[in-house]
């Protein structure tokens, strides 16, 4: 008898696997395709309640709309809170298979930016969703004529705050394992979801969730529904993102404002002082010139490197796209750059402008910065390298009003407020877990997958890793140009309808 080869059994099962996992996620979406009109429709419902992270009464409606939808879907559901009391609830889900020797962790977050409805759009609500044919920017128009049972278009945006960013995690998520289940499908691993409800201020008690739930969180690995994909549109799997942590300044003038021709000259002005302050932070082309800002930066590895070199180059399109001639970072490419540190202004205040400007110099101004982190800063050592900064620059640094007593004393004052920070994380691309995500998400797409070391964005997974001993590995389901933490933010369909897909797969590698 004439034995087969090794590698051609090997080669048969691997190709035997992979038509396997073609054909589920091809009865994956022709269920979401026979079910799009209930899905969109529950979709929408959860789009209408509004999730700003301190908006506690409607979080509240929240988690009992997520409750609904999984407990619908006959997943086990717990709310999960840490010591502090009155936080927003995380909502947990469990689906335990008989056998498994893997549990394999879905993370998304349900809570939203804060929003002016004043610069959305004309016709447009942050918590009234309604499709789009296209971006605002790009001349899209409401649809206003749609009605329910009406076929969807895939190439229409769904507008709303949220609808990317990120109940678009949550709604993926769970119809992926709505299809599974519909079409009994055999699990292979212990599956876990979690949906937290205070992402946008910086997971301030997910530390503490953590801690209290270390051993229901027990996962190999997590999986984050968050983020965009990379901009040519393509699938993409990110292996790390950037830590942040947010500092409010705070420069005093006189004690009151004053008349500006009366004063002026004689009176410092605290928005003079500021703009002075934060243009010495930066040079022209970017760099930031804080002592010591980028020394703990531990590189990229090798592979990490080859991976960034074989990512689509997109530059031009998004110069063309957003109007920017010459960018910022000396001419380093943009991929290099989100791999380092950096201090972004978010916003500047000082008395008024516009219709409301009057001749005066200002009593304070007020900006607020943001620093996002890679691997190797600390997010607290990096905001004293700043303090530091500061102080070179012969400021007294407050944490509260100037006294009387302060101001006789000192004659440069600035509070300096930092809140909730966390640090950077990065997982191996070259780890078992990590290859077995990868072939996952190429499953479902003919393109080639986009591989990223870091995202430029920032979740706080770095607690998965120190509290929860996991791996971590991000897969965006989203549209790159979504306007996330914006005005008019929106979703595209087919995002939406590749994503179900895709986390259908992820819950079978």
């Amino acid at each position: 008898m004439k034995l087969r080869s090794p590698l051609l059994l090997v080669t048969a099962t691997c190709l035997t696997i992979q038509i396997q996992a073609q054909q589920t996620i091809g009865q994956v979406r022709n269920y979401r395709q026979a079910n799009e009109q209930k899905i969109m429709a529950e979709y929408l419902e959860f789009l209408a309640i509004p999730n700003v992270t301190s908006d506690t009464v409607n979080i509240r409606r929240n988690i009992d709309f997520i409750k609904g939808m999984m407990e619908s879907r006959g997943i086990e559901v717990k709310l999960l809170g840490g010591r502090t009391p009155g936080v927003n609830k995380a909502v947990m889900g469990k689906v335990t298979v008989p056998g498994a020797t893997q549990t394999i962790g879905f993370y998304a977050h349900y809570d939203g930016q804060p929003v002016n409805p004043k610069q959305w759009a004309p016709g447009l609500e942050p918590f009234k969703p309604v499709f789009l044919t296209a971006a605002i920017e790009n001349g899209g128009k409401i649809i206003s004529d749609y009605r329910p049972g009406q076929p969807i278009q895939p190439n229409w945006r769904l507008s709303g705050r949220g609808s990317a960013d990120d109940k678009a995690g949550v709604m993926t998520i769970l119809n992926a394992y709505e299809a599974l289940v519909k079409n009994k499908t055999k699990l292979k691993h212990n599956l876990i979801f979690l949906f937290e409800g205070e992402e946008e201020e910086g997971s301030t008690h997910l530390d503490e969730i953590f801690e209290e739930h270390t051993q229901e969180l027990k996962a190999d690995c997590w999986i984050i529904s968050d983020g965009p994909r990379h901009v040519s549109g393509k699938k993409s799997v990110v292996f790390g993102v950037r830590g942040d942590v947010n500092v409010s300044l705070t420069v005093y003038g006189p004690k009151r404002p004053l008349h500006s021709g009366n004063y002026g000259n004689w009176a410092p002005n605290p928005a003079r002082m500021l703009v002075e302050l934060l243009a010495g932070m930066k040079d022209a082309s970017g760099r930031v010139l804080i002592n010591g800002f980028y020394d703990d930066v531990i590189p990229l590895t090798v592979l990490e490197k080859e991976a960034l070199a074989n990512i689509p180059d997109i530059e031009q399109t998004l110069k063309k796209e957003l109007g920017i001639v010459e960018p910022e970072g000396g001419g380093l490419p943009f991929l290099e750059l989100l791999n380092q540190p950096t201090l972004n202004i978010n916003g500047i205040a000082s008395a008024n402008v516009g219709a409301m400007a009057s001749n005066i110099i200002p009593a304070k101004a007020e900006a607020v910065l943001d620093l996002r982190l890679v691997l190797g800063n600390d997010a607290e050592r990096q905001v004293k390298k700043l303090t530091d900064h500061i102080r070179s620059k012969g400021y007294h640094i407050l944490d509260h009003e100037p006294t009387d007593a302060e101001r006789a004393t000192y004659p440069k004052l600035i509070r300096v407020s930092d809140g909730t920070g966390y640090n950077a994380q990065r997982t191996p691309m070259n780890l078992p877990i990590a290859r077995q995500v990868v072939k996952a998400v190429q499953s479902t797409t003919t393109d080639k997958v986009v591989l990223l070391p870091s995202a430029g964005g920032s979740l706080p997974l770095y607690m998965f890793e120190t509290i929860l001993g996991a791996k971590v590995v991000t897969v965006p389901v989203v549209n790159y140009d979504n306007n996330q933490h914006a005005e008019n933010e929106n979703v595209q369909i087919s995002f939406l309808w590749e994503g179900i897909e895709t986390m259908a797969a992820l819950m079978l590698m």
